[in-house]
């Protein structure tokens, strides 16, 4: 018999959590360290009325050390649109056995929690350059914003399936360039990185009209608890 009561549901999800929290923990991290840099990056930190000013931000145009923090950051980007690949723990977990209502009343809200906090460091973070890239009247924004899904595909299919990361761009740069060549040679890579590519910009191309519709509402909301005075004349 299915066991229905909320308390099975709770201590399963919180039994899920712990299990799982060390990787889907450290997956978040990676994803949001796109976002944190392109951040300082891309976009001035706006306390109220007053911009914060860090020497990072004020000289990081086109100087060696924004160049370096762009290379982070394209290093790290893939990092968060990678999430979306561990929906094979969700299959893993579906075939552990469990009760259809733990799979749709814990598994699935959580993983889709996941999933979703992932990829929105990544839409968040193209953003960011798009908003970088349209201040400065610079053209090819669309371009930028697809070469990104693809760079992304392919760091996606290094860490995935090759089991990289990004700190072996700097320890074992030459194993990946040589992984990345013999990817762009091969069918069976090729199609994954193209269909990985694929689902990176229809996902993106979805989410981004929202973001901007609400960006613009909250810029241009109306203003609540605001009081008409009328001076009256003198």
């Amino acid at each position: 018999m299915v066991d229905l009561s909320l308390r099975s549901l709770i201590a399963e999800g919180l039994r899920t959590v712990y299990h799982n929290a060390d990787w889907m923990g450290w997956n978040l991290f990676l994803a949001i360290v796109p976002l944190v840099l392109s951040v300082f990056l891309f976009r001035r930190l706006q306390f109220g009325n007053s911009t914060l000013t860090l020497p990072s931000i004020e000289h990081r145009h086109r100087s060696p050390l924004w160049w370096f923090g762009v290379a982070v950051f394209v290093a790290f980007l893939p990092n968060a649109p990678y999430i979306l690949t561990d929906i094979i723990h969700f299959v893993r977990w579906v075939r552990e056995g469990a009760s259809a209502w733990t799979v749709a009343l814990v598994y699935v809200p959580l993983f889709f929690l996941f999933l979703f906090a992932g990829f929105e460091a990544y839409v968040m973070s193209l953003l960011n350059v798009r908003y970088y890239l349209k201040q400065r009247g610079l053209r090819y924004i669309f371009a930028s914003e697809l070469t990104f899904h693809g760079l992304s595909a392919i760091g996606i299919y290094l860490g995935r399936f090759l089991r990289f990361n990004s700190w072996n761009l700097l320890t074992h740069w030459n194993d990946v360039a040589g992984s990345v060549f013999d990817a762009l040679l091969g069918k069976d890579p090729l199609m994954t990185i193209a269909l990985t590519f694929i689902i990176l910009t229809v996902l993106y191309a979805l989410l981004k009209p929202v973001h901007l519709a609400l960006s613009n509402y909250w810029k241009f909301r109306p203003k609540r608890n605001q009081q008409n005075f009328v001076i009256p004349n003198s």
